[in-house]
């Protein structure tokens, strides 16, 4: 069973930063990829990841792009994402995932079979 645990939440004042971390422990090969999928307040979990690593292959959505950054020097069981210029839009928690979907569907959520409990991130303006 694999199992994922999120750090490194917190609150933060609007423009500062955050290094959110996630292990994937019982990781098996089967499991190619890890996520970072955020669920704002009121709202469901979003359903595309904002950023993902499956080997070399790294994604940010535009909402984060230049501003969130997975760090590169990892294990493959962590996922490491340094957040830059944080926005009040940012408040949610972050939650990872592991699993191995198939190219081209790795932005989608349901395509992962292992999630963490989430780390809240708190922005204020």
């Amino acid at each position: 069973q694999v199992q994922l645990v999120e750090s490194g939440g917190d609150s933060v004042q609007a423009g500062g930063s955050l290094r959110l971390s996630c292990v994937a422990s019982g990781y098996t090969y089967s499991s190619d990829c890890l996520a970072w999928f955020r669920q704002t307040p009121g709202k469901e979990r979003e359903g595309e990841a904002i950023v993902y690593k499956c080997g070399w292959i790294t994604y940010y959505a535009d909402s984060v792009k230049g501003r969130f950054t997975l760090s590169p020097d990892n294990a493959k069981n962590v996922i490491i994402m340094d957040m830059t210029s944080l926005k009040p839009e940012d408040t949610a928690t972050y939650f990872c995932a592991a699993g191995n979907p198939r190219p081209g569907e790795r932005r989608l959520a349901r395509n992962y079979d292992y999630w963490g409990q989430g780390t809240q991130v708190t922005v204020s303006p």
